[in-house]
């Protein structure tokens, strides 16, 4: 046990009926951009992702690819790990639903839910999606241009009809608005809350859990022929990963309730309604927040297959570098809205932000200290009002990127970063070292000083978005101890640190060639 406040910071779990795309690499990105951020500030964090492997869209997905389920889960969840080890994302576990530690715990929690009498036995007919693995009610449904029925996600429906378990949604349609008044954080941003009370409100059906019209899927305990709905099997995994059914197990005292579950603003009332129901049911404690985020676009396109400009995260990797597209990611658009990928947005983003400013910075002021300074951190005089703004501007800065983060507000978080590289490019050309040389060599050196701890701290609040540069930049100065408690005046770099030539840390991008030219 320790005695650090903890933190528990969910992805969705992924679908293994297709490759993972950019959509799958930005809900991870920011989980862990935020268990990073929470660890270097002390918490004892668990990260959370995965892969959901079971359903009808999963059974004919591997039918159609000629393999058993199984054997089509094992290959496609292999690739979501590849994404994650790609994109260097910190994950604690992976879990996949096929796990016999899932089976069992999603098995007991259907059990306490039917003891407690919240689960019946009816029979199902209606509109179902395999697509979205999701019920629809007819006036859910659209039409499309040929005359066929449509869920509200564009996907198609079928009609079902076939013995079914329900459980009683219906009898929490009160407690779950009470929840959204009393815990207006419950869900973010506003915008998504204001969506799910008004859904509650329009009222609330009982929710078929099981389906007995194919074999892929947990078991229901007890009630042969029937499988779980993908959803309470699904949802489960949060519980899964830390011990559950053990409610006395080390880590789900540690972890549970889980502080955020980051979710796709698609599967928002999945888990905004049908989880902290399942979860009031069974008298277990509610997440903290479940916050649904936006969509990317492709150059002002939805992105589709049928398009054919579905963004591929490893050619963007191989293409610009893994640092940059992290960057880019949670820079570009506000968290929670949607977005538009564009290549000339990532360059022009890129080159401003990292390579004309950080980088630019760094690359200046590690090169006159090395030239200058005889290769090591110069001894610096008295600080004047100049050199004490522009650090205490940036010791402030950590509790103006804490309170960001804690909302999800990552681009805000990460403006609020760089506009310190900023403040401190504006610094060394007000100051202009390299005139100080031979006028004031002191001075030079307590401006060099201040920038170097200048840049030491910028680059320890930024590793939780870039990681390998960060590490690449304090590892060019010798800073071995990287945590948030280093940030302020008790932990100033150290006067003759010996540093390296400087490399530089970040690449200027060219334009694509149509906006070049």
């Amino acid at each position: 046990m320790t005695d650090r406040p903890s933190y528990y910071v969910t992805t969705p779990i992924y679908y293994v009926n297709d490759v993972p795309h950019i959509g799958h690499a930005y809900t991870t990105l920011a989980c862990d951009m935020l268990a990073r951020f929470k660890r270097l500030d002390g918490y004892d964090v668990m990260f959370l992702t995965g892969t959901d492997e079971h359903g009808q869209k999963i059974e004919r997905s591997a039918e159609k690819a000629g393999v058993d389920p199984q054997a089509f889960c094992d290959r496609v969840s292999d690739r979501f790990k590849e994404l994650a080890a790609a994109m260097n994302f910190s994950n604690d576990q992976f879990i996949r639903t096929t796990e016999d530690r899932h089976k069992k715990a999603v098995q007991h929690l259907w059990k306490v839910l039917e003891e407690k009498g919240f689960i019946y036995e009816d029979s199902y007919s209606g509109w179902y999606s395999v697509r979205d693995e999701a019920f629809y009610a007819e006036k859910e449904l659209t039409v499309g241009e040929g005359g066929e029925k449509l869920a509200p996600t564009g996907a198609p429906v079928e009609w079902v009809e076939e013995p079914s378990y329900f459980f009683k949604l219906s009898a929490f349609e009160d407690k779950l608005l009470e929840l959204y008044d009393t815990q207006e954080d419950f869900v973010m941003p506003k915008s998504r809350l204001n969506e799910v009370r008004s859904f509650v409100k329009g009222g609330l059906e009982d929710l078929s859990i099981s389906r007995s019209s194919f074999k892929w899927g947990v078991p229901v305990p007890g009630h042969e022929g029937h499988v779980m709905y993908v959803w309470i099997d699904a949802l489960a995994n949060y519980l899964t990963a830390v011990g559950y059914p053990d409610e006395g197990a080390e880590a789900y005292k540690t972890y549970w309730p889980a502080n955020v579950h980051m979710v796709g603003k698609d599967i928002l009332r999945f888990h905004a309604v049908y989880w902290p129901a399942f979860l009031m049911a069974a008298d277990l404690p509610l997440p903290k927040r479940v916050f649904a985020h936006g969509w990317w676009t492709n150059e002002g396109q939805k992105i589709s297959k049928s398009l054919g400009n579905v963004i591929d995260p490893f050619e963007l990797i191989d293409t610009y570098g893994l640092d940059p597209v992290r960057f880019f990611l949670m820079r570009e658009v506000p968290f929670g809205n949607d977005g538009d990928f564009s290549r000339k947005s990532f360059v022009l983003r890129c080159n401003s932000e990292l390579a004309n400013g950080i980088g630019n910075l760094s690359q200046r002021t590690l090169s006159m200290i090395h030239k200058n300074c005889d290769g090591a951190i110069p001894t610096p005089g008295e600080l004047i009002s100049e050199d004490k703004k522009l650090l205490s501007d940036i010791e402030a800065t950590l509790d103006v990127v804490r309170s960001h983060m804690d909302k999800q507000a990552f681009n805000f978080a990460l403006e609020a970063i760089f506009a310190q590289a900023s403040a401190a490019d504006s610094y060394i050309s007000v100051q202009e070292p390299w005139k100080l040389k031979k006028t004031d060599p002191e001075r030079m050196n307590t401006v060099l000083y201040v920038l170097a701890d200048a840049i030491r701290q910028i680059a320890i609040m930024a590793q939780a978005i870039m990681p390998e540069s960060m590490d690449k930049l304090l590892s060019q100065m010798n800073v071995t101890e990287r945590g948030f408690d280093q940030i302020g005046s008790t932990h100033r770099i150290a006067p003759g640190t010996e540093i390296p030539k400087p490399e530089g840390v970040f690449p200027r991008f060219d334009l694509p060639e149509e906006d070049a030219a």
